[in-house]
């Protein structure tokens, strides 16, 4: 009896271990696919930033999510299309894009894994989601509002440059976005009176610097690159060619002023990418990005470096650096 009464509490005892056991062990692991159309070093700040979304939501690399990070290091479409079908294989649990081509590649691989866009200019208007309140489909994420802005970006640079008539406008040769941009700019420069040069380049170190040998042969007096991942990878060497061949010139994102940049006006996107994260955790906790509206830029940033305004002879009009959120001397 004795034998069988220790054999019973000995029995309890393992099953209340086991149970315990098997309630401690960790859930899921999800494993996120993050999809690039530049480079993995120019897009760094934008991926610490996405990381630090999922860290303050309790998501850890290596212990309970794993991310696939894929990056076209700026060869083209069809390296971001194999990139996207190469995550759809791994059977991701979501993936975050960074674009609207690495959105579209990301669309036209998959319609049943969720998709989160971190920065998308036009969502709509590139026939990614539906409409920003009811997305529909796999897709939502944030809208960094690109067509829009880039307007204001040319009325920057003619109140900065008084006498302005000719800007070199760098673009990519072919992308939904950038032909959205296009459609806002052209009538924008139109009725700003000035005259748009458009250079292709695809961002790369030989095609900059040949951009910027254009720029000075079309006599043009500034420079603003479109809206694009490549141009942000390459912002350093952007930087350095302006300065070099002594051009003023805008930019959509301050990192480009970190770099050393002139001027700056645009959404701030470490925010964007930040918030990307709220949605990565909203849908691993069951809702669906149909449900989830897109939602757009909240927090616009307008950088004057009084710097390297010395450094090519400019000087910019007290009424402009006074609308500056940050001048830096």
């Amino acid at each position: 009896m004795r034998q069988k009464i220790l054999g019973f509490a000995l029995s309890a005892l393992l099953f209340a271990f086991c149970g315990s056991a098997s309630a401690q062990q960790p859930g899921k692991i999800f494993r996120i696919g993050f999809l690039d159309s530049s480079t993995a070093s120019g897009m760094a700040v934008m991926v610490d930033a996405f990381r630090q979304g999922l860290r303050d939501l309790g998501y850890i690399e290596g212990k309970n999510i794993l991310v696939e990070y894929r990056f076209a290091e700026s060869q083209g479409d069809k390296r971001v299309k194999e990139l996207a079908a190469d995550l759809v294989r791994l059977k991701v649990d979501l993936i975050v894009v960074t674009g609207p081509n690495a959105g579209l590649a990301a669309k036209n691989a998959t319609a049943t894994i969720p998709i989160v866009m971190a920065n998308a200019g036009d969502p709509v208007g590139a026939g990614l989601v539906a409409s920003l309140a009811r997305p529909g489909g796999n897709i939502t994420g944030l809208s960094g509002l690109t067509p829009e802005l880039n307007s204001k970006r040319l009325e920057i640079l003619k109140d900065a440059i008084p006498k302005l008539s000719r800007v070199g406008l760098l673009r990519q040769p072919r992308g939904v976005l950038g032909d959205l941009q296009l459609g806002e700019l052209r009538p924008a420069a139109v009725a700003l009176k000035l005259n748009l040069e458009e250079i292709e380049t695809q961002a790369d170190p030989k095609g900059l610097e040949s951009v910027f040998q254009i720029a000075k042969q079309k006599r043009v007096d500034a420079i603003m690159p479109t809206t694009a991942t490549r141009f942000f990878a390459a912002r350093k060497r952007i930087v350095e060619l302006a300065g070099k061949y002594r051009l003023p010139a805008v930019y959509p994102q301050k990192e480009f002023v970190d770099e050393g940049g002139l001027m700056s006006y645009g959404a701030d996107y470490v925010d964007l990418y930040r918030r990307a994260a709220g949605y990565v955790d909203k849908i691993f906790k069951g809702a669906k990005p149909a449900d989830l509206p897109v939602q757009q830029a909240t927090k616009f940033e307008f950088v004057i470096n009084l710097k390297a305004a010395k450094q090519i002879g400019l000087t910019i009009p007290v009424e402009v650096l006074a609308k500056a959120n940050q001048v830096i001397k």
